[in-house]
């Protein structure tokens, strides 16, 4: 029964050396070849295959305790050496999802501080432990079917090793649960994170708005003094103007009380005419306001402080 020469199997069904089967039993015209990856230290990993051939079985990949665990099976032969080798495939898984195991606590001690890259190769690594032992079940049921005229009495000792692999399949599956539960914890922790982001970023957009409504506001108030100036500014002109123009030695030869008439009429008729437009008068009404805001929007400006106040950095 040797242990090495695996690539001359995998040569002997179509298989480049270290190409595993896609299925754990594969059958051609040279035989049957089992196969499935076991973990090794320091993550690597090694094939553990039996070649059935018509001639015998071959094994190959790392061998168990011999004489291990058949020997309470009253195994022998081709038998013992098949469950001494799968016993020790389960051994070897059980340590490397142990492994996993504890890296996941030490993660999770970690807090919010979760290196997400970490875990997610932690689930791969559990994913394709979960596979292989997939694969590992698969290869046993075959051997204790279909092959167990080249495994004599190793039908009996089945149920035993397939509640051995069941077991630790059972295990990685409650890892890659714990290690799904850790992701979605991260992906919360993330979106929470986003959401009080967004949240500030909403208040500052909002505050700028404020602020925004606010200067139109007092840029209004700023506008209605301006434009009451305008309209003081025009009925002062009018009758300052005239006044002008009759003062000039061109104009000596009107009289005198009609002077005083044209002057009296030209100071009082534009600021009745103006004054009194519904627009104007209503303004007006609001002035306090506007002067108000007036001053708001003044103090808002760093290079105009008012009277007695110290300028702005």
């Amino acid at each position: 029964m040797a242990t090495d020469g695996l690539p001359e199997a995998l040569a002997a069904f179509g298989l480049s050396p270290g190409e595993l089967p896609r299925h754990p039993v594969l059958h051609r015209a040279a035989g049957t070849l089992l196969t499935f990856r076991l973990p090794g230290p320091d993550g690597s990993s090694a094939v553990e295959g039996a070649w059935v051939r018509p001639d015998g079985v071959r094994f190959y990949g790392p061998r168990g305790v011999s004489p291990g665990a058949s020997l309470g099976h009253g195994l022998s032969g081709t038998s013992a050496e098949l469950f001494d080798r799968w016993a020790e495939a389960v051994r070897r898984f059980l340590e490397a999802i142990e492994e996993v195991d504890s890296r996941l606590d030490e993660l999770e001690s970690k807090g919010s501080t979760i290196p997400t890259a970490e875990v997610w190769q932690l689930q791969r690594t559990t994913v394709g432990l979960r596979a292989q032992i997939g694969r590992a079940i698969v290869a046993a049921a075959e051997c204790a079917g279909p092959l167990k005229a080249s495994f004599p009495k190793f039908d009996d000792a089945y149920p035993s090793l397939l509640g051995e692999l069941l077991r630790v399949q059972g295990l990685a599956a409650n890892v890659q649960q714990a290690l799904s539960d850790l992701i979605l914890l991260q992906n919360a922790r993330q979106s929470n994170r986003i959401a009080e982001i967004a949240n500030d970023l909403s208040k500052s957009s909002n505050r700028i708005a404020q602020l925004a409504n606010i200067s139109n506001i007092r840029m209004l108030g700023i506008t209605y003094i301006a434009l009451l100036l305008g309209l003081v500014s025009a009925a002062v002109l009018i009758p300052n103007t005239a006044g002008t123009i009759l003062g000039m030695p061109s104009a000596a030869w009107v009289p005198g009380y009609w002077v005083d008439a044209i002057l009296v009429i030209l100071g009082v008729l534009p600021i009745v005419v103006i004054f009194s437009r519904p627009w104007v008068v209503a303004m007006l009404r609001t002035l306090s306001a506007s002067e108000a805001r007036v001053t708001e929007g003044v103090e808002d400006l760093p290079e105009r402080p008012l009277a007695g106040e110290r300028p702005r950095r």
